[in-house]
């Protein structure tokens, strides 16, 4: 399957923005891929206002969200992987979601033999509320 973060970024998006709040993500400043202008990164770690206000053109995919925004009075190009995104939150109170970093070179679990095993069971997801 492929992942539901993607999609959990753009269901907080549209709710917080629905909701008249501004919504900022927060993204891995040393993800592969990322296109932001220089120097606005702060403990390896980078926040953007992420409004329909403050950008222009945003689209959002399954891979990438890309938009521009104005740094220093000039108009730039930003590509942020999804993958590389770890909370969206509203600015005004703090509520969204932190998302975990998915490793993505690690390597497949072993095969299991025994069917009988009870740690075949699916372990049920974990998600982080935000308030």
């Amino acid at each position: 399957m492929t992942s539901a973060k993607p999609y959990f970024i753009q269901a907080l998006h549209q709710w917080i923005t629905d909701n008249g709040m501004t919504p900022l993500i927060v993204i891995d400043a040393s993800y592969e891929g990322l296109r932001v202008p220089p120097g606005i990164e702060e403990d390896g770690n980078i926040t953007l206002n992420v409004s329909y206000d403050a950008t222009d053109h945003m689209t959002m995919d399954p891979d990438l969200m890309t938009f521009n925004a104005r740094f220093g009075g000039r108009s730039q190009a930003l590509i942020v992987p999804m993958e590389s995104i770890t909370a969206l939150f509203a600015r005004e109170n703090g509520k969204g979601m932190v998302f975990e970093m998915e490793d993505h070179e690690s390597e497949p679990p072993p095969p299991k033999n025994n069917k009988n095993d009870k740690d075949d069971k699916p372990k049920r997801p974990h998600l982080t509320v935000v308030d």
